[in-house]
Parts: C-alpha cells; sequence; structure tokens
C-alpha cells in the first residue's frame, strides 16, 4: 500500500484537480492506496518525505529534490487532468500499486 500527496501552487485547484483525476485511476487500476491528500507546495516540501509519491505539475519538480534524494517518487505531469499519462507515469514509478 503506497501513500500520495498531491501539490501545486495554493493547494485548492490544481492540485484539486489532480487528486480528482487520481480518485479515477486508484479505482479503474485497482490500486492500493493507504493516505491520499492534496497541498500547496511549501507545505508539501514539510511533508513530502512521509508519502511514497507525490504528484505535482512538470515544473515544481525540482522543488522536491530533497524528497527525492530520500526515495520518494516525485512525479511531475504535464496534464494534471489525463488519466492516462497519470496512470502510465504511476505504473513506471518502480512501486508496486497493487
Amino acid at each position: 500500500m503506497v501513500d500520495i500527496l498531491a501539490c501545486c501552487a495554493n493547494g485548492v485547484g490544481t492540485s484539486v484537480m489532480m487528486g480528482m483525476t487520481l480518485d479515477k485511476v486508484i479505482r479503474r487500476q485497482g490500486y492500493q492506496v493507504g493516505k491520499c491528500a492534496h497541498t500547496t507546495i511549501s507545505e508539501g516540501r514539510t511533508i513530502a518525505e512521509d508519502y511514497d509519491i507525490v504528484l505535482c505539475p512538470l515544473s515544481f519538480v525540482p522543488m522536491f529534490e530533497k524528497a527525492a534524494a530520500q526515495g520518494v517518487r516525485v512525479i511531475g505531469l504535464r496534464n494534471v487532468m489525463s488519466e492516462t499519462e497519470m496512470t502510465k507515469r504511476l505504473e513506471s514509478c518502480g512501486l508496486d500499486l497493487r
């Protein structure tokens, strides 16, 4: 079981949309997800290490270098609403999601 955090600039728009897309992907793919949350980039940087995966817009990936160095899978998305892109990126992250 994995824990996933979705982050965006203000924590109320893009991260919510990512969360909605993630919910659909989890149901359709049958992923085993424990904790799922969304927040701002600034808070996300401080709590990222409590999660297995961080989802964020592609341009924010460099902000999570510290978490990535600790083994957190940081996944940048071009289209946060794309179930296809999210599924592909999650499948290739190297974690067993089922």
